[in-house]
């Protein structure tokens, strides 16, 4: 979810008790919309301002900074550098923090310095303030163009972002909440009245307040319905205030093992479908929440120029291959020209310079069928007959040769659709530089610039699971590793890989033994989960011994052949993919 208001404010008295008083040491920008101030004693304040992950913490996490630090970071390092956090205030419920810093201007002189961090999804931003509220700079400009209600440039005064025409929640009275209640009538959506009367409150805690005072109907029908819903929001209420002891409970969602939403109190709306866990602080959530998204989405940008490239080779590809079946098939129609060839040789007597056209009598047909034959009015006859004599033999020859050209055509493009399928499922950095690799080495990226060293990065590791009956399990990452994989296996291994559709190999470790029948499910499994067959029902899976796989002779990496084999069945499982993993 994104972070609402009311879990900002927890965010912020967070804060205000960890941070506040300390000296700004370093202010970093690792990326475009994120913003590092480290304060004394290696405290790191994460203002996050991306359309998807806005966000505000103390971070724990190691960012790789740009070798040049963009402009908005040295103009917070000119004016911040060295300043005291005075305060840190959240005005009223609004996605809005702002730190106060004082600070000692170039002259000497004793000043203060505001940093508004706007928490609102796409239209977030991070605006620097002078002594007189006037913008400095910020992080995105708005202009007319852009908005004509509010616009964010420097040189003009700061104003906070149009107020919502909602009712605060924090403030609304019991009497109030209940003469507003009952004039919805029967039927309403808890859920979504909630969301529709008041700022602040996200579509998650709307929907937990709805669960939990009329269950799961989350429908107003009688006026128990609409008490529960006014005692229900009263204790939200007190949560949300501080009062009666009552505070806080950073809440994070996790699915099938995996981060799925936060709050700033207990959701229970899912059962047992999403697995609740309380947090000691909202600042190691949030880090831990956006931890892998993080990753994955530098992991995305990263990619991009390598599914471009391989994208753009994969369809040239395909049209030099459609091209080429064409004239494929014009050169099955030679017979024709050799046959017109003939009939003109054989009907030269009849023939005169000048001639466009040759009415003759097929005999290579049964019942000798008169054919026209197109000729060249220029030509003598003899020199018509040589020229189709030589359009058969050219067509003969081309036949031979665009056999063993498409041929080479199909092979590239299952290549690089093999390529596309690494790239879907590469996970980390050295995954993109296995892949980078391969498309270099095959002329589809350039190289580094003359005189200028490629860093040396290390070798990634194939993943690595561990069977039920204890044998090893090794699936490549990209068609280098497979490869490599294949090379360094010994002969008794198994090889697993998916019939017909791409996918990583998958080498099962015998050591010399004979694998249970689980273990070589399992093994198929795996080759089935890394795969374009992920998501299919009964997936075939092709395995054999390592003796019998074979690369040939200029093949691209990750193109084998082998024989003979077996071919299970098997359905991919992401369950069984998580249990067998080595950690």
């Amino acid at each position: 979810m994104p972070l609402d208001a009311v879990c900002l404010s927890g965010v912020v008295r967070e804060l205000r008790e960890t941070i506040l008083g300390l000296r700004l040491e370093k202010v970093q920008q690792p990326a475009r919309d994120q913003v590092v101030l480290t304060l004394r004693g290696n405290k790191k304040l994460l203002l996050c301002a991306g359309a998807s992950q806005s966000r505000l913490h103390l971070t724990g996490l190691t960012r790789e900074n740009p070798a040049a630090p963009p402009m908005f970071c040295m103009l917070l390092r000119k004016h911040l550098s060295g300043g005291r956090l005075a305060a840190i205030d959240q005005p009223g419920l609004e996605r809005v923090v702002i730190l106060t810093l004082e600070i000692v201007d170039e002259l000497g002189e004793p000043g203060r310095r505001r940093l508004v961090f706007e928490c609102m999804g796409r239209y977030s931003n991070l605006i620097l303030l002078d002594g007189q509220e006037r913008i400095i700079d910020c992080l995105r400009r708005v202009d007319m163009e852009m908005s004509e209600r509010r616009q964010v440039l420097p040189g003009l005064f700061y104003h906070l972002p149009p107020a919502q025409e909602k009712a605060d929640p924090l403030s609304a009275a019991p009497e109030d909440f209940r003469a507003m209640l009952d004039a919805a009538p029967d039927g309403t959506d808890a859920a979504q009245w909630l969301l529709d009367r008041f700022y602040g409150l996200s579509p998650l805690v709307c929907r937990e307040l709805a669960s939990t005072a009329c269950g799961d109907r989350e429908r107003v029908w009688s006026a128990e319905d609409r008490d529960s819903l006014a005692e229900t929001f009263s204790a939200w209420q007190e949560t949300a205030r501080g009062e009666n002891g009552k505070g806080f409970t950073p809440w994070m969602l996790v699915k099938d093992g995996k981060p799925s939403d936060f709050s700033y109190m207990p959701i229970r709306q899912y059962g047992g479908a999403m697995e609740g866990t309380p947090w000691e602080a909202f600042s190691p959530m949030l880090d831990a929440f956006y931890e892998t998204r993080e990753q994955l989405e530098r992991v995305r940008q990263r990619g991009a120029d390598l599914q471009r490239a391989a994208s753009s080779a994969r369809d040239r590809a395909k049209r030099k291959l459609a091209l080429q079946e064409k004239e494929y098939a014009q050169t099955q129609d030679r017979d024709r020209l050799r046959v017109s060839g003939e009939l003109i040789t054989a009907n030269l007597y009849r023939m005169e310079r000048g001639q466009s056209v040759l009415r003759a009598q097929n005999y290579y047909e049964e019942g000798c069928p008169e054919v026209d034959i197109p000729l060249d009015p220029l030509l003598t006859p003899q020199q018509n007959a040589a020229k189709y004599f030589k359009r058969y033999n050219k067509a003969k020859t081309a036949e031979k040769y665009l056999d063993q050209q498409m041929e080479l055509a199909r092979r590239e493009r299952d290549w690089l659709e093999s390529v596309l399928d690494e790239l879907s499922r590469a996970e980390t950095e050295q995954d993109f530089n296995d892949i980078r690799r391969e498309l270099r080495e095959a002329g589809h990226l350039k190289g580094p610039a003359p005189g200028k060293k490629e860093p040396r990065r290390a070798a990634s590791r194939p993943r690595t699971f561990r069977s039920s009956g204890g044998f090893r399990i090794l699936v490549g990452r990209s068609n280098t590793q497979n490869d490599q994989l294949v090379r360094e296996a010994f002969k008794t291994d198994y090889w697993f890989h998916t019939q017909r559709i791409h996918g990583s190999h998958a080498i099962l470790c015998a050591q010399g033994q004979e694998p249970d029948e689980a273990s070589m499910t399992e093994a198929a499994m795996l080759a089935a989960w890394f795969s374009q067959g992920r998501e299919g029902g009964q997936v075939a899976v092709d395995y054999t011994q390592v003796r019998n796989v074979r690369k040939p002779n200029g093949a691209r990496p990750g193109m084998v052949v082998y024989d003979p084999y077996q071919t299970a069945y098997v359905t991919p499982s992401e369950e069984l993919v998580r249990r067998l993993e080595e950690k």
